[in-house]
């Protein structure tokens, strides 16, 4: 049990809200002081807490930190409320529906030194994690590729962005975080098929900063549910699962072979096969945990706010690209200098 006990609160009961009200009611150290949602809790999903209505009403009750889970288009809103008022937040992914928005959530919170995160959960993915820890450790070599596939039927819960800013941002993010990497440059098609104003299809080639290339392959319109990431390097491919949480390395063949058509072929072989052996832990409960420790003070690998608008800004230029045709360049568009705030 965590020693120090922080009152948190939530704001947003809906799909994510529902899950996050539960791992919140359940977590050391933390009590779930209050949820706010104007619709009430007509599914009884806020765990015994308090159902308010404003935020107003949720600071009021002297909040150490607090979740924000609503409709991406008030990301904004609330989290400046919140931080206006002192409170830490974690603010469900993407971090604001424009990059404007984004950037002044990132001001308002490092003006005031308030921790504040992203939900960005792919990174408390075990598969996810495993396979950076890996990537970090050197056992792949120098990275060539990574390949993001994540597509399925549509999610009636989403209203108010298209595909690229509900499920493209976990691939953007999820890639610079393992490779440890930026972006440099992305190029887009997308398509709208389902009668809805944004699109429900995407796809992307880009660069990181150390010349990897990039492909993502995102849509709401496929029967079929996948969450496929690959990175393929000089020693061989691992394959994560993030759907099941499973890795798999896919080596580069070291054995010779007497065949004398194979032996004058410069690529690469196949070689063993791995499936690793990890601890599944749910990604929303360590995503709640590192964020607890961030409050208290103890060093935690969060998503930042700061992290979460490089993400907002990679998706932006995707939407660019896509909308007029050409490569949209990412060198230029870096945000305020690390720990500056205006």
């Amino acid at each position: 049990m965590t020693a120090a006990v922080l009152r948190a609160g939530l704001i947003g009961l809906g799909s994510m809200g529902r899950h996050h009200a539960r791992v919140l009611a359940g977590l050391d150290g933390v009590t779930l002081v209050g949820v706010v949602d104007p619709m009430g809790d007509k599914n009884g999903w806020a765990q015994g807490a308090p159902v308010l209505s404003t935020v107003e009403e949720l600071i009021a009750l002297g909040v150490d930190y607090a979740v924000v889970a609503c409709p991406t288009a008030l990301h904004e809103t609330v989290g400046l409320q919140l931080a206006d008022a002192g409170v830490c937040a974690l603010i469900e992914k993407p971090l604001a529906d424009t990059v404007e928005g984004a950037r002044r959530l990132v001001e308002a919170f490092e003006s005031r030194d308030l921790v504040a995160g992203v939900g960005h959960i792919e990174r408390c993915n075990p598969a996810l994690r495993s396979l950076r820890s890996r990537l970090e450790a050197g056992e792949l070599g120098d990275v060539f590729q990574v390949v993001t596939r994540r597509q399925g039927p549509f999610p009636h819960r989403i209203a108010d962005v298209g595909v690229v800013k509900d499920l493209a941002t976990h691939d953007i993010d999820l890639t610079g975080w393992v490779t440890g990497q930026t972006y440099t440059s992305i190029a887009a098609h997308t398509v709208s098929k389902s009668g809805r104003p944004h699109e429900d299809m995407v796809s992307a080639v880009g660069q990181l900063s150390d010349g990897t290339m990039v492909n993502h392959l995102v849509n709401w319109l496929s029967p079929l549910k996948e969450r496929f990431t690959s990175v393929t390097g000089e020693r061989g491919c691992y394959i994560a699962d993030t759907l099941t949480a499973d890795l798999t390395f896919h080596s580069n063949a070291a054995v010779t072979t007497e065949w004398e058509a194979l032996r004058a072929f410069r690529g690469v072989s196949e070689g063993d096969m791995i499936r690793y052996a990890i601890p599944k832990r749910e990604p929303l409960l360590v995503e709640h945990e590192l964020f607890r420790d961030a409050v208290l003070g103890t060093e935690a690998d969060i998503c930042t706010l700061r992290q979460g608008l490089r993400t907002v800004e990679v998706a932006a230029a995707v939407l660019e690209s896509a909308s007029t045709g050409r490569a949209v360049r990412l060198g230029d568009r870096e945000t305020l200098p690390e720990g500056v705030a205006s």
